[in-house]
């Protein structure tokens, strides 16, 4: 198995084991959405807390150029801990949600 091919895998097994957390709060669906296509991966919140509408994305995470590029990610785990723990190492991985200046500071991929 090529590294891509084991990447895509681990990213959708993360994505799919914290699309089983459910809120706490509100009338909150968790959904994951993979494009195999593009290489674009969600976990997505979608419902109400009250009167608040909620609809956003928990996880994005793209494949760009042979790296993980984790684009948000609103755990309180760390998407990147999950990731580096099964095995991806952190050279190959982008917080790309920290400003392009401060990356070389978080001991994860520059770009």
């Amino acid at each position: 198995m090529d590294k891509l091919t084991k990447y895509r895998q681990i990213i959708e097994s993360v994505l799919r084991e914290q699309a089983q957390i459910k809120p706490s709060y509100g009338e909150i669906e968790v959904y994951t959405a993979f494009d195999y296509q593009q290489d674009h991966y969600q976990v997505v919140h979608v419902g109400w807390s009250g009167t608040q509408r909620i609809c956003g994305s928990l996880i994005h995470i793209d494949v760009i150029n042979d790296k993980i590029w984790i684009q948000y990610d609103g755990t309180e785990i760390g998407v990147a801990n999950q990731l580096v723990e099964l095995g991806i190492p952190k050279q190959d991985i982008v917080l790309a949600y920290h400003a392009p200046i401060m990356r070389q500071y978080n001991g994860f991929a520059i770009a």
